[in-house]
């Protein structure tokens, strides 16, 4: 956590003015200073594209009109996911992605604060004080490196928020994978092909999970993930991210 995060927490609030002062909060897209912590200037808070109806049923991709209830897009018809609905709160583009870099990448970690009421919104109808909240893990090499997981920040923040039971290691990433950038799908998926294994089955036999990731690009990790979770027992595997990447509303 930086220092304009550990002065907002509760042990240290009376430093907080004293914080703002030296280190006053910054837009989380463009770094100008604005009025509080984890929050966007008003010109980046225009530029993001907020994701919700009308979208494919099972990826959420939007629609450029509302084609009904229950729809899917075309991908998914010809090649349906493992899992059930896939939701986003925005497209994975301008200060969306910037926000989403800097928290996971510049331990920007206060970021999940501003990021998990927008993820809120976007998984209502997938979320509920008794699903459970499974992150996406990271391989312990990684995560040693980086020094938390920023997909387990977000599921914590919505299990804080009353709407799910956290289960940090209902997954576990069993072998390193490359960065996905530059991989084409079916590179993407070989790449986390046999990647994640559910340790314990008993603990998720019959349960409504929801996978919480910070962006879906192909899918390809969330189905690999999704798709063991099933087959450990899952009653239904839901996927819920902070951002997604969307090329045309279709």
């Amino acid at each position: 956590m930086d220092l304009a995060g550990i002065a907002k927490s509760s042990a240290l609030q009376p430093l907080a003015a004293l914080f703002d002062l030296v280190l006053p909060p910054r837009c989380a897209g463009c770094g100008v200073i604005v009025d509080g912590d984890g929050r966007f200037c008003g010109g980046c808070w225009q530029g993001l594209d907020f994701l919700g109806s009308p979208q494919c049923e099972s990826c959420g991709t939007p629609f450029a009109y509302d084609r009904g209830t229950g729809v899917r897009c075309g991908a998914c018809e010809a090649a349906p996911p493992p899992w059930g609905r896939a939701r986003a709160a925005l497209a994975y583009q301008g200060a969306a992605r910037t926000a989403l870099l800097r928290f996971k990448l510049a331990d920007r970690q206060h970021l999940a604060a501003m990021m998990v009421p927008h993820m809120a919104r976007a998984g209502a109808g997938l979320l509920g004080p008794a699903v459970l909240l499974v992150p996406v893990p990271l391989h312990r090499w990684r995560l040693w490196r980086r020094g938390f997981n920023q997909s387990a920040l977000l599921a914590r923040g919505l299990a804080r928020a009353g709407l799910g039971v956290l289960h940090v290691d209902a997954l576990v990433r069993v072998r390193p994978t490359l960065p996905s950038v530059g991989l084409n799908p079916s590179e993407r998926a070989a790449n986390v092909k046999g990647a994640f294994v559910v340790p314990r089955p008993e603990r998720i036999v019959g349960r409504n999970v929801v996978l919480v990731d910070d962006v879906l690009t192909s899918g390809a990790t969330a189905s690999a993930c999704a798709s063991s979770l099933l087959q450990a027992g899952a009653a239904t595997v839901d996927v819920l991210t902070w951002a997604r990447v969307v090329r045309d509303r279709v």
